[in-house]
């Protein structure tokens, strides 16, 4: 891999994306998929099983809001520096189902010193908005990515 200061932003956010998927074993179980990152953005999906409906048959929140809270937490940890969640909300508009696929698609609003907001809308395979979750983001020390010397 190349030195991180002759990496494109582009380079950066998957590299970074590559270090935490690595570690991210609550992804990894819940079989979510990374299937886009820039700085910035990312976009995550995966399907409703069984083993994730609540008492009315329908998906557990606790489920989409797992997969919003993935894509922001890849979003904004894009940039090679580490970041974590400091407050996050879900509004839920329609139930997801037991064989859904779930997409969140995360995008950067602001990001500014160490503080991030990133808005995360969740849709069905049929493009339908199952829900909307807002996730403010604050940097901490460390990099997934080794810095230059």
């Amino acid at each position: 891999m190349k030195p991180v200061s002759q990496m494109t932003p582009q380079e950066i956010a998957e590299a970074s994306a590559k270090a935490m998927w690595n570690d991210d074993s609550a992804s990894q179980r819940l079989d979510m998929h990374l299937d886009h990152i820039a700085p910035g953005e990312a976009t995550l999906s995966m399907t409703i099983t069984g083993a994730m409906s609540n008492g009315h048959g329908n998906c557990h929140g606790g489920y989409i809001f797992a997969l919003a809270d993935s894509a922001f937490a890849f979003a904004c940890n894009s940039y090679n520096q580490m970041a974590v969640a400091q407050h996050c909300s879900v509004t839920y508009m329609i139930p997801g189902h037991i064989g859904d696929r779930l997409t969140a698609t995360a995008h950067e609003i602001s990001r500014r010193g160490r503080s991030g907001i990133y808005d995360i809308r969740i849709t069905n395979q049929n493009g339908e908005h199952v829900a909307e979750f807002r996730g403010h983001s604050r940097t901490v020390k460390g990099t997934h990515l080794p810095v230059d010397a």
